[in-house]
């Protein structure tokens, strides 16, 4: 089979000819048809995060390890079974959970994989979508679409759909509550949706780039502000009848987002941090509990989630928003598109 692999870091991904896997035990091949482009793909193809102080946390300091074949959000078909999985046939269409844990730790044991202490995620620990095939560890973790179902945009149900989801649900949003939602990339937008389908929420969409600011319009956001033309604390407190926003969900989450967002909040506001972007925030620690804010660290979601997330697309309650198609051998191209902000909705890549 070929896969795009990161092979060095910084260094275009080379196609390479692998032996495709034979799954055993619970394990199931899944032949890919659709694998997201994410940005957490980027910083393994950078082979790093921003710390604290523009301190570069390394990849492999974290248990990656090269060469890898990246691709965390897969749809595809079932190509073949190991002896002892069940509840799937060949030619299946199916979806991934890509959040694997080890299966003993706290987390793991509550249905938290994507929480576990020692995780082995699909695309970041092990090989993921960015091939012609996949090897899934076991079939608990596919869910099953419906033939009417696109692969493209379902394939992003597994993380960007997912993030957002988790986030929504850690904002703990209220009928008439008023959210900022700063970032209004794939995940933003898909945030949008669920915000508007499941809450009631008063939605704000907050970027620097008036194009995506008006997909955020379309996608529902009840209002815009560019925080690059206009003061955005400013703006918010005017859109707020000057009490602040009662919660704020950073699809960005870099320093100077987040020591914004810090500054039009309502007292009670929840801070939902989700962005890999990086770097370190001081605090007024006078403020966190007179004012009774929550900063909440976000990541991905729980296979319950996904399949509730499966459950409304399904129904057409939302509609992810794929804007750009690759091949294989494109797979550089699509994280550069990405990386340089030229990919307004999601990007997948069909093998």
């Amino acid at each position: 089979m070929k896969a795009a692999r990161i092979v060095k870091v910084n260094e275009k991904l080379e196609i390479q000819q692998l032996e495709t896997p034979k799954p055993r035990g619970s394990q199931v091949l899944v032949k890919v048809q659709s694998s997201g482009v994410c940005h957490s793909d980027i910083h393994l193809w950078e082979g790093y995060y921003e710390g604290v102080g523009g301190q570069l946390l390394k990849t492999t300091d974290r248990g990656v390890n090269y060469p890898l074949t990246p691709g965390h959000e897969v749809a595809g078909i079932v190509d073949s079974l190991g002896e002892q999985a069940e509840g799937f046939n060949n030619n299946d269409k199916v979806l991934v959970y890509p959040w694997i844990g080890e299966g003993l730790c706290p987390a793991c044991r509550i249905g938290e994989e994507n929480l576990c202490d020692k995780p082995r995620s699909l695309g970041v620990y092990m090989d993921g979508g960015y091939a012609e095939y996949v090897l899934v560890p076991s079939y608990k973790y596919l869910v099953k679409m419906s033939d009417g179902m696109d692969t493209d945009a379902s394939a992003t149900l597994s993380c960007s759909a997912l993030t957002a989801y988790g986030a929504v649900k850690n904002a703990n949003l209220k009928p008439d509550d008023n959210v900022v939602i700063v970032g209004a990339g794939g995940l933003g937008l898909m945030a949008i949706q669920l915000a508007k389908a499941v809450t009631g929420a008063r939605i704000i969409a907050m970027d620097l780039d008036d194009k995506k600011l008006e997909f955020a319009k379309k996608e529902g956001a009840d209002t815009t502000v560019n925080s690059k033309n206009e003061d955005p604390v400013k703006a918010i407190m005017e859109l707020t009848d000057k009490m602040g926003a009662d919660a704020v969900i950073d699809f960005v989450n870099a320093s100077k987002t987040v020591e914004t967002d810090m500054q039009f909040l309502r007292r009670r506001a929840r801070v939902v941090l989700v962005g890999l972007f990086g770097g370190e925030l001081k605090l007024s620690l006078v403020t966190m509990p007179t004012r009774a804010y929550r900063l909440i660290g976000s990541y991905t979601g729980t296979l319950s989630d996904m399949i509730e997330l499966v459950s409304l697309a399904t129904r057409g309650v939302i509609k992810p928003v794929v804007s750009n198609r690759f091949k294989l051998d494109q797979a550089t191209d699509a994280l550069t598109m990405l990386k340089e902000g030229k990919i307004l909705g999601r990007g997948v890549i069909n093998p």
